[in-house]
């Protein structure tokens, strides 16, 4: 089977640096991957990105090295399935707020007896090769999300589950459901608290711990509290800040005031 960056770079020890696409589109997927990520995510849950949009994108990032990841809409079997049979290597799934919610997101991404998968991986083979089937199960990377007070007071069982490589927070949920605003790069002391906690359980079950960053200063904060699998927001986020250079230009080329 096909490599998987991510996977040999966290058995180095190394943090991967995730990117992050919610916009449509082949092409912006491929200049994305050209960045210098270790791996790119297809936001199938906020981003406005259909299913042949998404293997198209799928099919951009695997010209590079980067590993393809998608964050599904939601934890059902057959939007799982649809992403693993189009080539995704790894998955994040949102909202799982139990062990019995992670339990079912890591059996719908397993074949049986390990899991309910279906045979019929399609574009998944041709991308990783003609093993995969045999080898998947242990191989396509599986994160849960912890967004939600609920899953911050299971965290430890939801961080126990079989077959589950990682927890990914969802800082702007996480930080709604605690009281808080709207955001990311949240560094109030509940928050702090919360990803200590989510962290400290993924110590304790072996899992790697992820986090959703909004600038390259807090992404390096992140790392150091001991987040291996951290995001720099992504491709709508840049284009938005080009708003900076489009303000500063406008300014520079303003007409002088008449006489």
């Amino acid at each position: 089977m096909r490599a998987i960056q991510v996977r040999e770079l966290l058995a180095q020890g190394r943090i991967v640096l995730n990117g992050w696409s919610v916009i449509p589109g082949g092409f912006l997927a491929e200049v994305m991957a050209s960045l210098g990520w270790d791996s790119l995510t297809v936001d199938m849950q906020h981003g406005i990105i259909g299913q042949p949009e998404m293997i198209a994108m799928l099919q951009a990032i695997s010209t590079t090295p980067l590993t393809p990841m998608v964050r599904l809409a939601a934890n059902d079997a057959t939007l799982i399935g649809h992403a693993l049979d189009g080539g995704a290597m790894g998955l994040i799934c949102p909202l799982v707020n139990s062990p019995e919610e992670a339990a079912s997101f890591v059996a719908a991404c397993r074949y049986p007896p390990l899991g309910i998968r279906s045979s019929g991986a399609t574009r998944a083979m041709i991308y990783a090769g003609f093993d995969y089937g045999g080898v998947a199960n242990d191989q396509v990377l599986k994160f849960a999300m912890i967004e939600t007070g609920e899953a911050l007071q299971r965290v430890d069982e939801i961080a126990a589950t079989l077959g589950l490589d990682g927890l990914y927070i969802g800082p702007s949920d996480l930080s709604l459901a605690l009281g808080g605003s709207q955001g990311f790069d949240k560094d109030e002391p509940h928050m702090l608290e919360a990803y200590a906690a989510i962290v400290a359980a993924c110590a304790r079950h072996g899992l790697v711990a992820g986090i959703h960053t909004a600038s390259p200063a807090f992404a390096g904060r992140m790392a150091e509290l001991g987040f291996r699998f951290i995001t720099l927001v992504g491709d709508f986020n840049f284009i938005l800040a080009g708003r900076g250079a489009v303000n500063q230009a406008r300014k520079l080329i303003a007409p002088a005031p008449a006489a």
